[in-house]
């Protein structure tokens, strides 16, 4: 089964969320849909940037997983540019997805 992962910015929090509130609810997003392998927060070039990383058959299923992520994300805190992308060994290669 492939390996994906969600990555994108999390920007200002939305009134009355706690910054510790984030990470768990993108992870278990995801956990309601697959297995969740790893997930982090780290700040890049000053920004704080999520990555959940998890398991699907395909990149369908991925994509709906990455959905249920910002979904799960978008009313705690503002996130942008969202990048799903799956592992073919040591690289991780960009999935598209549309609408």
């Amino acid at each position: 089964m492939p390996s994906y992962r969600i990555r994108f910015a999390v920007g200002p929090l939305r009134p009355g969320i706690a910054p510790d509130a984030v990470l768990p609810a993108a992870a278990g997003a995801a956990r309601e849909r697959t297995t969740v392998e790893a997930y982090d927060v780290a700040v890049v070039r000053g920004a704080a940037r999520l990555t959940v990383r998890f398991l699907a058959d395909d990149d369908g299923e991925a994509i709906v997983v990455a959905r249920g992520v910002l979904a799960a994300v978008v009313p705690l805190a503002d996130a942008a540019a969202p990048e799903l992308t799956r592992r073919n060994g040591p690289r991780w290669h960009p999935v598209p997805c549309s609408g």
